[in-house]
């Protein structure tokens, strides 16, 4: 390595490097921090505390089916086994799943773990509103 170590008036040593060992540096350390976020997660996998999931499932979720559906399917839960869980009736289950009814803070917080999610995931996908051109 071709460095070169000066000094500054108020005696912090710095170390010129030619740019092309800079960025070696820097890719070899952004590759040691991708390796460590992906054993993080390898062993966050092997003890339960983050799971894989089909993109089957990621598919449907991004357009649009119904969120609580979807995981529902997913887990392998029947619609009667879901609201036996979450303590909801069945018909009501069936108008949050085909979207004839807004799902209720107390139905998020009791679906979530049931479904094994956070309540976040089962939030409805918010559309940006539409913006007018201004007239001139």
């Amino acid at each position: 390595m071709n460095a070169q170590v000066i000094e500054t008036p108020q005696g912090e040593r710095l170390v010129l490097i030619p740019e092309a060992e800079f960025r070696i540096i820097v890719e070899a350390a952004e590759d040691a921090a991708d390796l460590e976020a992906i054993r993080r997660f390898e062993a966050a996998l092997a003890t339960g505390e983050e799971e894989l999931i089909p993109s089957e499932v990621v598919d449907r979720l991004l357009s649009g089916e119904s969120k609580v559906r979807v995981w529902r399917e997913f887990r392998g839960l029947s619609p009667q086994d879901l609201a036996e869980r979450a303590g909801i009736g069945e018909a009501r289950l069936a108008e949050i799943e085909d979207g004839s009814a807004d799902i209720t803070v107390s139905e998020l917080q009791a679906l979530a773990p049931a479904l094994q999610v956070y309540a976040e995931d089962l939030l409805p996908r918010l559309k940006a509103p539409v913006l007018e051109e201004a007239s001139t």
